[in-house]
């Protein structure tokens, strides 16, 4: 099959599969395109919101319609690096034999991930950056496609440890999620306080989704698009000549290069599902917030004045 045709079956197959996810969870549109583009472009996304939005609930519907594998982790304060990892038993043989841990799944739900210590949260960066894991000594190869979905609460603090700044690159996408609007709530308590329960198939295999996602890869970009992408992140950059006022004033650190190849990834995937075989400067900014939101670092003075990450990614297109 050529690559245009390809495409063309992207675009369909990408519907049936938002209609399949619609079955369960109501509204969050733009949530869960940003999910399934993290995912056909590789990456791994963080999905900060309150508790009671139904973030493990779209993450499990994700996984089924997508015919994936899916295991949840509880990150809390006493979890083990071995906990997620697995570890080795000595057998009734007195031979040692590695028991496999959670992490060894398609699709991973780290759920508050911020409640664990570094220690475990660190056991995460290898399976998230080599879809594979060391463990005494030994080197494990995850199965493909691999994908980390963490959550995190953003009002509870206390407790918590705050993910690194190399954890949070390894994020392809931060996603926000917000309160549902009134009719959305109203469809939500319908659909949730009876007892018809709506079943969801599995409209995907692994090799579909590995195929989708060289897909992607394959698809050309234009340098001009590049270039836009590579200056929009060097704006970000305090220090940088090309940075705004705005950025000046209220940054302390910006994006680094990871930012600008999920940039292009992540706008191959957007212009994709739109049926387009090539993206434009618009599919850029489409996918720029969530991509740069958690790759900046706001000073005291835009806390103070009220400055949002959006609006400071917004000034720079």
């Amino acid at each position: 099959m050529s690559d245009v045709a390809a495409v063309e079956q992207f675009v369909k197959r990408y519907q049936d599969l938002k209609t399949e996810i619609a079955k369960i969870i109501i509204g969050q549109d733009e949530v869960v395109n940003q999910i399934l583009i993290s995912i056909f472009s590789g990456g791994h996304s963080l999905l900060i919101g309150v508790p009671g939005l139904a973030k493990t609930l779209m993450v499990n519907t994700i996984a089924q319609a997508l015919g994936l594998d899916f295991k949840r982790i509880q990150f809390t304060p006493d979890l083990m690096p071995s906990d997620i990892l697995g570890s080795e038993i000595l057998d009734e043989n007195r031979h040692f034999h590695f028991v496999k841990g959670p992490i060894f799944s398609n699709i991973i739900l780290a759920d508050e991930i911020n409640r664990t210590p570094p220690k475990t949260q660190a056991a995460l960066l290898e399976a998230m950056q080599e879809r594979a894991v060391t463990v005494s000594g030994h080197h494990y190869e995850l199965s493909l496609p691999y994908f980390v979905l963490a959550t995190q609460n953003p009002i509870e603090q206390e407790g918590t440890y705050p993910l690194p700044e190399a954890q949070l690159d390894r994020f392809m996408f931060a996603v926000n999620l917000d309160y549902p609007s009134f009719e959305e709530e109203v469809q939500v308590v319908k659909s949730t306080t009876t007892d018809s329960k709506q079943q969801i198939n599995a409209l995907f295999t692994a090799e579909d989704i590995v195929g989708f996602q060289h897909l992607i890869r394959r698809i050309p970009v234009a340098d001009n698009v590049i270039e836009y992408a590579v200056s929009m992140v060097s704006k970000t950059r305090p220090n940088g000549k090309s940075a705004t006022d705005l950025v000046k004033n209220y940054l302390d650190w910006g994006a680094g290069p990871r930012a600008s190849q999920n940039l292009i990834l992540a706008a191959k995937t957007h212009a994709a599902i739109r049926g387009k075989f090539s993206p434009d400067i618009e599919d850029v900014q489409a996918v720029a917030s969530g991509i740069l939101r958690h790759r900046i670092i706001k000073n005291y003075k835009a806390e103070a004045e009220g400055i949002t990450d959006d609006q400071i990614i917004k000034s720079l297109f």
